[in-house]
């Protein structure tokens, strides 16, 4: 196994965000290789507990050695969607704070044999957990023009996406596309040169919008944030970690709701939703990270938390 090298975003503001009360219970629902995870054992007390979630079978593996000096932690391999009926068959109804870092690993971008990266040729994969069927392989190679469209402009947000998935539709007429860096050889040809040597990157939201669909990630986060807030103990927090716009926009919207008596349509003249709200969005504003964090680590740079609290 590749070395697993991550090194995780707005710790000390997570810490503080989730509150932490030595005896609770905690989830790190994306327990990756650990750096979250340890700072909130540290601040437990032997009768407080951690169970630490993560889809990809090679971040559990690492976790649980990294971890192994503590007696109070409990790994699952799975996806938080999941969270629910994993912690029900742990017999926990109820917890005290869930913690959610929902970037892509640095070990899983710098892993060519992942396929995230377009920096790095490796098959086209992206799965985040290998037990899945689909791939980033099917979804090039075999989705329709107007669904890789519809893709690129929804989880890419990608203006160019009309010439980009007329590039993949011709190269796959003449064979299948295989790696992550022929797909960015042929994004790119759907760019003038001055675009791609001025700007470099231009793969960037087309690999972001096939990893999205691949993971079914943005469904897989409204369901479970849902179940977040359902399973948090009064005065239990949720605080959750983004990376892109379309993420961010969903914890925001949610939260927002969340913390909302009346979710009726704008100008509805007499409440008729009969909603009540079941908590407070802790931060107006989401936190970002310091310009110290994004010169130690520019992978941050993206990085937005917020923190919702149950009452």
């Amino acid at each position: 196994m590749q070395k697993f090298l991550h090194i995780p975003v707005l710790v000390n503001e997570a810490i503080e965000g989730l509150a932490i009360k030595q005896d609770g219970i905690y989830v790190d629902a994306t327990c990756g290789g650990g750096g979250h995870s340890k700072k909130i054992l540290e601040r437990l007390s032997d009768r407080g507990k951690l169970i630490c979630f993560d889809q990809d079978e090679e971040a559990i593996q690492v976790c649980q050695q990294r971890l192994k000096n503590f007696k109070n932690v409990v790994f699952v391999n799975s996806n938080f969607k999941d969270i629910k009926k994993e912690l029900a068959r742990l017999g926990i109804m109820k917890v005290d704070g869930i913690l959610a870092d929902l970037g892509v690993s640095s070990y899983q971008l710098d892993n060519a044999e992942r396929g995230f990266s377009f920096l790095h040729d490796g098959p086209l994969d992206m799965r985040m957990d290998s037990k899945n069927e689909k791939t980033a392989f099917d979804v090039i190679n075999f989705y329709s023009a107007d669904e890789l469209k519809r893709i690129l402009w929804a989880y890419g947000e990608e203006q160019n996406a009309v010439k980009i998935v007329a590039e993949i539709i011709k190269a796959r007429k003449v064979k299948p596309i295989q790696t992550t860096l022929e797909l960015k050889e042929i994004v790119e040809s759907a760019f003038p040169k001055k675009v791609i040597y001025g700007k470099g990157g231009v793969s960037k939201k087309t690999f972001q919008a096939v990893r999205i669909e691949v993971n079914d990630e943005l469904e897989v986060l409204r369901t479970a944030l849902n179940d977040f807030v359902q399973l948090l103990n009064t005065q239990g927090r949720a605080v959750i970690i983004t990376f892109h716009s379309l993420e961010d926009r969903i914890v925001k919207t949610l939260f927002k709701e969340k913390s909302s008596n009346c979710i009726c349509p704008p100008k509805t003249p007499v409440c008729i939703c009969g909603h009540k709200a079941e908590g407070k969005v802790v931060n107006k504003k989401p936190i970002m990270p310091t310009d110290d964090e994004v010169k130690a680590n520019e992978r941050s740079r993206s990085a937005k938390m917020r923190i919702f609290e149950k009452f």
